[in-house]
């Protein structure tokens, strides 16, 4: 029948011709200035792409600010290529005194090139209700500098640069990394971060507790904003991704990116149902009471308590070159047990991305992503101080062995895919805009702070250490061509005491089927 068709309208073209050739002379020009026309455009997009090529090598070759094709788009079944600029370090810009300066030639604004089709994860959800408490308020002066005495920096954004005045040292690099973050931000997104003061805690625990504040004292409220690590249910701080996402160079963690594409690689070498059936941690005990009476559960004259607990001697760790403390190397169990230090641990992240059904001691504190994580869908609860919750855990998993199965991947998936460092920056802007839209007050840089920028930090260590490798793994390479993720709507106080209502369920349910296992256990040993 497609032939027949075929041959029928070839026909009626040749009696076409005969009949009108005027309108056959038309034809043929048309299909000439067609032709041509595509050969021309064909001819102008090569000419454009060795142009943009001789545009990167010699223009722009002597510059620290490069120019790359990084996406296609399709336009008329041809390609053309757009445009990033790569920013990589200039550690060669030095004052009269010999001292690294900040570059001046920072895009200050970039409109990126996609437009977002993507909701954020819901943990951006509770950015709201951290910033909720000065809503009608706002931040004056005053009420900033009542946090100052809780703070080791203050940290100002005015028109893009960053300034920084010191007041404490934070332990360890937690500072260093905090501040390298947020610079990473401010390279990824130009121009998209108001300008704004902020005074930030790098202790584990919160600074701003609620029983120092109250809503009829005008001396006390608004609380002071304090930037921190983690929140706790009886705090005010608000709460900021930490240090470890860029990385920790004294206990040798890379930064997230490269750790957690480890960590995925780590997970394939032993399948979930080869792994050892036991619950695992490891970790520095000294650190809490609560974590010194946990050791306890590795011994027992009653019974296996079916967990392995070790203690992690970072000294010998650092003389052993750490050996034996790569955590992509500690996926090996079926189960693993995360418990609270000081406060919150970073170690979560970790835990939870191992494919192992993660056994979380109820913890007093959160960090930023943790809270719309859901017991018994992304991990196990257990009760603090529970050993025997432990034991039931590891027992329940070995005897229910696809849905522990599913509980572990769906929570390492959850880390995988909601906790992306494209989603990590795209937090802190939302945080930051949050907060800034909050300032009553003159931004102004301190007489005694610094401006900070990633030459500034990376150029002067040439030791080839840890802190460098750390910095240049992150390094934010050039601004994102696509936009943040879209902010969800925050929760309304129904929605979210529903919400509460079901993690609380999930609690209660494990709750349950643990004190009726420990019953019949207990009743046939009296026996």
């Amino acid at each position: 029948m497609g032939e027949s068709i075929h041959v029928a309208r070839s026909k009626g073209d040749q009696h076409q011709k005969q009949q009108n050739p005027v309108v056959s002379l038309c034809s043929n020009l048309a299909k000439t200035w067609v032709t041509t026309t595509i050969f021309l455009f064909i001819f102008f997009i090569i000419v454009l792409g060795a142009s943009l090529c001789w545009l990167n090598m010699f223009v722009l070759g002597g510059s620290r600010i490069q120019v790359s094709p990084i996406f296609t788009t399709k336009f008329k079944n041809t390609t053309i290529p757009k445009i990033a600029i790569n920013i990589p370090l200039n550690c060669t810009l030095l004052n009269n005194n010999m001292t690294q300066t900040c570059p001046l030639n920072y895009p200050t604004k970039l409109e990126p090139e996609i437009s977002s089709s993507e909701t954020c994860p819901d943990y951006f959800r509770w950015i709201q209700q951290d910033l909720k408490i000065w809503q009608e308020t706002g931040i004056t002066r005053e009420t900033l500098e009542r946090a100052k005495p809780n703070a080791h920096f203050r940290l100002v954004i005015k028109s893009g640069r960053l300034y920084v005045h010191q007041y404490d040292k934070a332990f360890q690099t937690r500072d260093v990394f905090t501040i390298w973050g947020i610079l990473q931000l401010l390279r990824m997104y130009p121009g998209q971060v108001p300008d704004l003061e902020l005074l930030f805690l790098c202790h584990d625990k919160p600074g701003i507790w609620k029983r120092d504040f109250r809503q009829d004292n005008n001396a006390t409220w608004p609380p002071p904003p304090l930037f921190h690590y983690c929140g706790h249910r009886d705090a005010y701080d608000i709460v900021f991704p930490d240090w470890s996402f860029w990385g920790w160079p004294e206990v040798n963690i890379k930064e997230w990116n490269k750790l957690s594409e480890a960590i995925k690689e780590g997970n394939k070498k032993v399948k979930w149902e080869d792994r050892v059936p036991y619950a695992y941690w490891k970790g520095n005990p000294m650190v809490s009471i609560s974590r010194r009476n946990f050791m306890k559960c590795n011994f027992s004259d009653k019974y296996d308590p079916m967990v392995r607990l070790y203690v992690q001697d970072w000294r010998r760790e650092v003389r052993a070159g750490f050996r034996g403390s790569n955590l992509e190397d500690q996926c090996t169990h079926r189960y693993k047990i995360y418990i609270e230090g000081n406060a919150w641990s970073v170690s979560e992240k970790y835990i939870l991305a191992c494919d192992s059904m993660t056994l979380l001691i109820k913890p007093e504190f959160y960090d930023f992503f943790v809270r719309s994580m859901i017991p018994m869908e992304h991990y196990w609860p257990i009760r603090p101080h529970h050993c025997g919750d432990l034991k039931f855990a590891v027992e329940w998993g070995n005897k229910n062995t696809d849905k522990a199965q599913v509980i572990g991947r769906q929570g390492s998936e959850y880390m995988m895919k909601n906790l992306e460092m494209k989603y990590v920056y795209d937090y802190m802007l939302y945080v930051l805009q949050g907060y800034g839209k909050l300032m009553k007050l003159d931004v102004t840089v301190p007489e005694n702070a610094t401006e900070v920028c990633s030459e500034t930090m990376a150029c002067p260590i040439t030791d080839g250490g840890l802190i460098r490798q750390c910095m240049d793994d992150s390094l934010v390479m050039s601004p994102s061509v696509k936009p943040a993720c879209d902010l969800p709507q925050p929760y309304g106080d129904d929605e979210l005491k529903s919400f509460l209502e079901k993690q609380e369920r999930g609690e209660r349910e494990v709750e349950t089927l643990t004190d009726e296992y420990w019953e019949v256990e207990n009743k046939n040993s009296s026996l």
